[in-house]
């Protein structure tokens, strides 16, 4: 028996979600999908931008990821609504357990959208268009919301599938619809086909997926190595990779930040980056594996990136480590001139379990080990564990850095902004 793939995705998450709410829980009569809307960031706090828009909004030109500024010269009326993180984390959990009600194997793809592996369920759920539909329309009966299906033999194609006609509907592309309802597409619906490889692809000659697929594999791998060949096979809807209910191990950690003003001196910056470590490792330490590479960004005022890394004399998951190779990287990257927007912490080459330690005569002690040689200190790992703990308990800011007092940003930085995290209805007025 042939596979049997679904793919389900939230039609305008952000924006869908909160117009549930609104409606179901606000006794709100304005319905955000059905006007020109939104969900965007704070203007001010540089994080301004577009996360979701309504399909009517769609056809002023709207893009998700484009500045509000930018929506607003295009849709001056255009309703704009703070996102609210909390409610779409409920959203999402509460999506994922209908879908694992019909099979056991189902892998989040991202926070609103997620493959379900249907092989073998035919005797207990019917066919597969129908059990799709009876999903779909749980889904909006019990939540509120509506989802495309994409239904295939493989996760490439189910995918492609659910980006056909939006929204609330069901569609197939079984192998045999590749070349009517695929390869006819342009080529930049394909999936793994970015800017880069869009322009390059056109400089080919080739406009549509079924140019792709039809093009000699040999030539593109010439031009785009191993990437050629991988999406040579993706035009020919050719995936084998499965679906996976178990989410993989980390292969690194990292978090962001946008600065709510330019950072112009060293000490202000390398504070930030402190914010950043103390996430980066409480993550880690959550997790229980240590990194032996760091590595930061930094994004200018005019959006110029530079980045570096180092690669670590030892495995470490402590806050004071990862800020002080940071820190290092820093000084030799930036020209303490240019003003500062945006920094990123990252590290990757993660090592599980128990790794060994080299130790050095001018460690800070930072160990069990070091703090058996050294009577009277306290190793730096356990006196992370304990913020750790406190913090779990007691909430996030029930222990500070003293440095962090009176700053103008938060003491641990990256991810989601947490004024994001919830909204306060009482200061909105809900239609």
């Amino acid at each position: 028996m042939g596979r049997l793939i679904f793919h389900i995705d939230v039609n305008s998450a952000f924006l869908s979600w909160e117009a549930a709410y609104r409606i179901h829980h606000l006794n709100g009569k304005e319905d955000l999908r059905e006007i020109d809307a939104a969900i965007g960031g704070d203007i001010e706090s540089r994080r301004g931008i577009i996360l979701a828009k309504s399909l009517s909004a769609k056809k002023y030109g709207i893009k998700t990821g484009e500045s509000i500024s930018e929506a607003l010269k295009k849709c001056p009326h255009l309703c704009i609504v703070p996102p609210h993180y909390q409610l779409y984390d409920r959203c999402s959990k509460a999506f994922i357990e209908i879908l694992k009600e019909y099979s056991p194997d189902v892998e989040q793809f991202s926070i609103d959208e997620a493959f379900i592996d249907m092989t073998g369920t035919k005797r207990l759920w019917g066919e597969a268009v129908t059990v799709a539909n009876m999903i779909r329309k749980r889904i909006s009966r019990e939540l509120g919301f509506t989802v495309n299906v994409g239904i295939s033999v493989n996760k490439l194609l189910a995918k492609m599938a659910s980006e056909f006609r939006k929204p609330d509907l069901v569609h197939t592309l079984f192998p045999e619809e590749i070349p009517a309802k695929m390869w006819p597409l342009p080529i930049g619906e394909l999936y793994f086909v970015g800017n880069a490889t869009f322009k390059k692809l056109h400089a080919l000659g080739i406009r549509t997926i079924g140019d792709l697929a039809h093009f000699d594999i040999e030539i593109l791998k010439q031009h785009l190595k191993s990437h050629g060949e991988l999406i040579w096979n993706n035009a020919n809807g050719h995936d084998v990779s499965p679906v996976t209910a178990i989410a993989p191990a980390n292969k690194g950690y990292g978090n962001s930040t946008n600065i709510a003003f330019d950072v112009t001196d060293a000490a202000t910056a390398e504070l930030i980056l402190l914010s950043l470590a103390e996430s980066v490792g409480m993550r880690l330490r959550r997790d229980g594996v240590k990194i032996e590479v760091v590595a930061i960004g930094i994004k200018a005022y005019d959006f110029s990136y530079v980045s570096h890394q180092k690669t670590l004399r030892t495995a470490t998951n402590i806050t004071g480590e990862l800020y002080q190779a940071a820190v290092e990287l820093f000084r030799g990257l930036w020209d303490f001139k240019t003003p500062i927007r945006h920094l990123g912490l990252h590290v990757s080459r993660v090592k599980a379990g128990e790794t060994a330690r080299q130790l050095s005569l001018f460690d800070i002690p930072d160990s069990p080990l070091h703090s058996a040689l050294l009577p009277g200190f306290v190793a730096l790992g356990q006196v992370d564990t304990m913020a750790d703990l406190i913090r779990n308990r007691y909430g996030i800011d029930a222990l500070k850095r003293a440095a962090f007092v009176r700053r103008p940003f938060d003491h641990v930085s990256g991810g989601i902004a947490r004024e994001k995290h919830t909204v306060d209805y009482a200061k909105i007025v809900v239609r």
